[in-house]
């Protein structure tokens, strides 16, 4: 978005520019307590909640009909409290964790480690790091960035592990790189990553498909917004892709991605996310049979991804690799799969080359075309799938994995007797238990599966409308989730408007408790049918039970929903739940004045103040030692002044992340909160 990159570029003089502006936010009642439980990092939750912040940051209020433009980093509240959490805060908590964990921590294996890599240095007859090192330059040469500009001693990740100590295992360097205006500088850490590492003894060193699945939704999601269109060469400006004729970019003096600076981090994202591809389809699929793991069975129909796999490392510590790897859980559990299945929809649909699809978006064209990622066989791409042909390119790899996991849920996961996705399968027999949020979120990742399988926009424009190629894939995934959906609306909801936890498939029974989670999950999953089927039911469903939910769990006492009975425990499932339910409530749910009934929670106005409310209270919290935002980066507006040690120069309740919680601080992620009195 061209707003989105001219207010980044003025971001930082805006908030040098803004030294007096220490408003303290708060809107918290007094008295209680939004204290962390504990400081552990799970990556599956940080990354699935980041990936709903992010929805629900700046393509949200510029959905609403902000003008990005207005926004000024540190300019706290403007021009209203919703537009600068939606636009700044959401949106930038969310960029930053993701590059905190694939570039910065050192949590997983190290991207000179990665498959593409290693058939490229065979190839070239380089060592790893060199192809690695010429890698990073093309890639910053496609998008015009200079390369004395790309952050120094990175930690690019490949593969990342399922949680960790998030402390930082040093000082961080916030020394004087370059000076601002006023009196601000740049830190050195902006630019040099290498005190920003975590304690690599702190880390649990375990493949699980949920935390390597959310880390790829993530930058999947980043990919997708940084590399969707050109910019000009010579005044960066983005360029519509649409707008050009075929020539090479070169010719027509423009460069891939948004921005030189946005188009370099795409280029990474994307570099990470095509080896975690091919490591996962080479190596990690299941064989209930043997009992092993390794490469994609050529069916697609025996082998499936295990819950989880511990990993021990070769004694390389500064470019980490697996030593061996022993699968210690061999379930097929559904949360894994579907935190696969939907960031492989997502970089399935920018990889696509199909030229049955119309909708494919010229940007994405150019990056795969073999330059600077190598284009799919041509067999590999038309529609007879009995001739294709074994290949590593980004598109290749993404499709057999995407038709993979599609398979699993369908052939696992799947009750077809009751229209329901189970919890969890052995390898060889289905559990009994339904999962309400599980459910709901599967929901959703088979609408993107759907999207991209049948080759309509994903990403930001996941919404838009067009003619797909109604694949028989597609179609057998609408069939899913329209059973799912009404089982949901008929079986599940009870007599007070909620709708219960979980389900026992056996007994045929529903249980008794309801959480705020599965409400959660529940909206999510009846708003994505709406979204795929258009029916009304879908989502008169998901309004009343946002209705409910808004009126039987909301205590206006603590500022929040109360998540299980009387408790207010937050972990970062629930938190990405949250944002993105208010999401889906402005933009599918609010009122319209055409229905028959209209709540106020559905007003607009007043899912604005939930959403204002949630993240003052919750996310931020009241207080510095407070809340789930652990620490934050300059982007959100906590600028470095010389003379100024407090650590909280915009006057919010997140610290700086050198004076974050630890020794030495603490990396900007979310963290387990209970609100007490």
């Amino acid at each position: 978005m061209a707003g989105k990159n001219n207010r980044r570029k003025s971001g930082y003089a805006a908030a040098a520019a803004l030294l007096a502006c220490t408003i303290a936010v708060s809107g918290c009642s007094e008295g209680l307590k939004v204290g962390v439980s504990d400081y552990n990092f799970d990556t599956a939750g940080n990354m699935f909640a980041y990936a709903e912040f992010e929805l629900s940051g700046e393509p949200l209020a510029e959905s609403l009909g902000l003008d990005l433009d207005v926004l000024e980093i540190g300019k706290l509240d403007s021009p209203t409290a919703f537009d600068y959490i939606a636009g700044v805060e959401s949106y930038e908590y969310s960029e930053e964790a993701m590059y905190e964990v694939v570039e910065k921590s050192g949590m997983g294996l190290h991207l000179v480690n990665g498959p593409a890599i290693a058939e490229l240095a065979k190839q070239s007859g380089q060592t790893a790091n060199e192809t690695l090192a010429a890698r990073f330059l093309k890639l910053a040469e496609s998008v015009g960035q200079p390369a004395d500009q790309i952050q120094q001693n990175m930690y690019p990740t490949f593969i990342e592990y399922v949680s960790g100590d998030p402390h930082y295992a040093q000082k961080v360097d916030t020394a004087k790189f370059a000076d601002g205006e006023n009196g601000t500088y740049t830190p050195k850490y902006q630019v040099d990553f290498g005190t920003l590492r975590w304690k690599r003894d702190g880390m649990k060193k375990q493949l699980v498909p949920a935390a390597y699945g959310g880390t790829m939704l993530k930058q999947a999601l980043w990919a997708g917004d940084f590399l969707g269109n050109l910019h000009n060469a010579e005044s960066d400006e983005e360029v519509d892709a649409t707008t050009v004729d075929n020539s090479p970019e070169g010719e027509l003096g423009l460069k891939l991605g948004v921005s030189s600076a946005d188009g370099i981090q795409g280029m990474i994202l994307t570099e990470e996310i095509w080896n975690k591809l091919l490591y996962v389809r080479d190596n990690l699929f299941y064989d209930p049979s043997s009992k092993a793991i390794g490469a994609l069975s050529d069916g697609n129909d025996t082998t499936y991804l295990p819950h989880a796999i511990d990993v021990a490392e070769t004694d390389d510590v500064s470019y980490a690799n697996a030593k061996s790897l022993n699968v210690t859980d061999k379930r097929s559990v559904l949360q894994d799969q579907w935190l696969m299945l939907w960031p492989t929809s997502e970089f399935y649909g920018m990889t696509d080359q199909r030229p049955g699809n119309p909708n494919r978006n010229p940007a994405f064209a150019r990056v795969f075309d073999g330059d600077p990622f190598p284009a799919a066989p041509a067999v590999n791409t038309d529609d007879n799938p009995s001739n294709d042909i074994a290949s590593s390119d980004p598109y290749t790899v993404s499709r057999d994995v995407l038709l993979a996991l599609f398979n699993n849920i369908q052939s696992r996961h799947w009750n077809d007797k009751l229209g329901v996705f189970v919890t969890e399968n052995d390898g060889t027999a289905q559990g009994n238990e339904v999962n309400t949020f599980d459910a709901g979120y599967t929901i959703e990742a088979l609408r993107m599966f759907q999207r991209a399988i049948d080759g309509l926009p994903v990403g930001y424009a996941n919404g838009d409308a067009a003619e797909g190629l109604k694949t028989e894939w597609g179609k057998q995934a609408k069939e899913m989730i329209v059973k799912q959906a009404d089982f949901i609306l008929h079986s599940l909801i009870t007599k007070d408007g909620l709708v219960i936890s979980s389900y026992d498939t056996e007994k045929e029974k529903a249980g008794v408790e309801t959480t705020l989670l599965a409400q959660l999950g529940a909206i999510r999953g009846l708003t994505s049918a709406f979204l795929v089927t258009e029916s009304e039911k879908y989502r008169d469903g998901a309004r009343k039970l946002y209705a409910a939910m808004d009126s039987k769990l909301w205590d206006n006492d603590i500022k929040a929903y109360r998540t299980k009975g009387d408790e207010a425990k937050y972990d970062a499932f629930t938190a990405g739940g949250v944002s993105a339910v208010l999401r889906l409530a402005l933009q599918h749910l609010k009122n319209t004045g055409e229905e028959s009934d209209a709540p106020k929670a559905l007003d607009q106005t007043a899912i604005q103040d939930r959403y204002v409310a949630f993240y003052r209270q919750v996310i931020n919290g009241p207080s510095l030692e407070e809340g789930m935002q652990a620490s934050e980066f300059w982007d959100t507006g906590d600028f470095y002044k010389e003379g100024d040690d407090s650590g909280n120069t915009d006057g919010d309740t997140v610290p700086q992340i050198q004076k974050g919680h630890g020794e030495y601080g603490i990396a900007p992620i979310l963290v387990p909160v209970e609100i007490t009195d």
